[in-house]
């Protein structure tokens, strides 16, 4: 049986403590080891890894530490993707005020608040008037066909919104909806 995987388009140290904290919220396993700015490990390590967890889903982190081009964190993204050893259930593509970079489209975004909208948030969670979400680990999305992306500003930060002390409330929403709308809930 194929394990299902989120991707989250961020790895530092903050992030990771983020996602960890939402996946254990979903009921899910979080593969720290992916965490890293950039991404440590490549694909092929990654996909290893997510085949040893025990929960559902895997959550891992990607990141490309600010590089425009195809980085460490989007390689990776491509090979998971790609993989047809794994069931991805969406992408958490994360906004940073990276420039020269094309941004990808998301399905929707959750807020600093905590709100769902259609558009796409900033890297301070703050809602756009379009729906393109600029970062330094989405282009490559592009180029792939991934069933959902939720988009999201900073994980753990966010003006404090999505502070591991409150439980990392948007990154566990934006995990949330990713699983509803794959299950069709």
């Amino acid at each position: 049986m194929k394990k299902r995987v989120i991707i989250v388009t961020d790895g530092d140290l903050i992030a990771k403590e983020a996602v960890e904290e939402a996946s254990r919220r979903i009921g899910g396993r979080c593969i720290s080891m992916s965490a890293g700015n950039p991404t440590p490990l490549n694909g092929s390590d990654i996909i290893e890894l997510i085949k040893r967890a025990r929960y559902d889903p895997v959550v891992v982190m990607v990141d490309d530490r600010g590089n425009t081009g195809k980085g460490k964190g989007e390689e990776a993204m491509g090979y998971i993707i790609k993989s047809p050893e794994i069931e991805l259930l969406g992408v958490i593509a994360v906004a940073s005020n990276t420039k020269d970079v094309n941004g990808i489209k998301v399905n929707c975004s959750i807020d600093k608040y905590g709100n769902l909208t259609k558009k796409a948030v900033r890297k301070n969670g703050d809602i756009k008037k379009d729906k393109i979400i600029k970062g330094d680990t989405v282009d490559i999305l592009n180029d792939i066909h991934v069933p959902i992306i939720v988009g999201i500003g900073d994980p753990g930060k966010m003006d404090g919104r999505d502070s591991l002390i409150i439980g990392a409330p948007v990154i566990t929403m934006a995990m949330q909806e990713i699983i509803k709308r794959h299950d069709g809930i």
